[in-house]
């Protein structure tokens, strides 16, 4: 089969190569997926892209135009695929499921921590020779509460983790595993009560019409005003400009995030030499509270090495007329 693979990034590439095992014709591209790129795909007969990508209503009709009948994602979240247009043009769909909830719960707390005791801002005041520490006072994790919404594969191994420093683990999510709180002393609560009693705040939840713009000025003043608030869910489940206005108004202890609100064509990319600069990021930016990563938490060997695998494993299994367990429908995924 000849598969095209857009958005592919360098370090991903000898990832998918081993993975792929010589079986099929690929060719990578830098490109983006978007109406005027959708091109790119004729003479194809499936295509891979990522999370940045667009697979809308009309650039999947443009897809089944060009002969595609197959969209591997190399991603978990499937928010950019329109899931009602592939199913009516018969474009079967399937995403990359779980490839490494450890990375990204791992970088989520590696946010956390690095915001409450101010690694960076030390480590630049150091590299300065200044070693003074009054501007450097954090404050322990042990016994404070934990706030998680969304608990699928990376809330729950956040939870885990959060569990090992000694705190109290509350939860938001429309379905309770009960088991797992029961092992990990996990407490599922309402929002508005997750809102109120937490000292930190992970979103790990899939961004969908329900999420989006989740937190908002109307959430923000439910919680604590020294609250920090992680997210690697997706960019859109936070409200920016809002944010920022709750950051100005001294609202949040600190914010960290490795997504953004409108990271597509910005993250991923090196603009250090654009003239032309992102304002609401950079306004974002200017906080010494804020500590942003460019949707870099995947990045690590295992996990693009699942990715990779499960691509591909989506990619053979339909090629084989077989239905993998990662396949996304209206129906599966509401």
């Amino acid at each position: 089969m000849k598969i095209l693979i857009y958005s592919a990034k360098d370090f991903e590439i000898p990832f998918l190569e081993k993975a792929n095992n010589e079986v099929h014709q690929v060719k990578y591209i830098p490109d983006r997926l978007t109406d005027q790129t959708a091109i790119l795909a004729l003479g194809f007969d499936a295509i891979s892209i990522f999370s940045a990508d667009d697979a809308s209503s009309k650039v999947l009709g443009l897809l089944k135009d060009f002969g595609i009948k197959f969209i591997a994602l190399r991603s978990t979240g499937y928010d950019n695929v329109n899931l009602a247009k592939a199913k009516k043009i018969g474009m079967k769909v399937a995403n990359a499921a779980g490839y490494s909830p450890y990375a990204i719960a791992e970088h989520a707390v590696g946010l956390l921590l690095a915001l409450n005791r101010k690694l960076i801002l030390s480590n630049t005041q150091v590299q300065n020779f200044n070693f003074s520490l009054s501007n450097l006072v954090g404050f322990d994790l042990y016994q404070k509460t934990v706030g998680i919404i969304g608990m699928g594969r990376i809330g729950k191994t956040i939870a885990k983790i959060m569990n090992g420093f000694g705190c109290q683990i509350i939860a938001f999510d429309p379905n309770k595993d009960l088991d797992f709180a029961e092992q990990f002393n996990v407490e599922y609560l309402d929002l508005e009560q997750v809102y109120h009693h937490s000292d930190m705040i992970f979103l790990s939840t899939p961004l969908t019409s329900q999420t989006h713009y989740l937190i908002d000025q109307k959430a923000i003043e439910q919680m604590k005003r020294e609250v920090v608030l992680i997210n690697v869910a997706r960019g859109a489940v936070v409200h920016t400009k809002e944010l920022i206005e709750a950051l100005s108004a001294k609202r949040l202890k600190a914010y960290g995030t490795d997504v953004y609100e409108f990271e597509n064509g910005l993250f991923f990319y090196d603009h250090s030499q654009n003239t032309s600069k992102d304002e609401l990021l950079q306004k974002l930016l200017s906080f010494p509270n804020v500590l942003i990563t460019p949707h870099q938490a995947f990045a690590t060997h295992e996990a693009l090495t699942n990715i990779a695998e499960t691509t591909f494993y989506n990619i053979n299994s339909w090629v084989e007329n077989k239905t993998p367990e990662n396949e996304l429908t209206v129906e599966l995924v509401g």
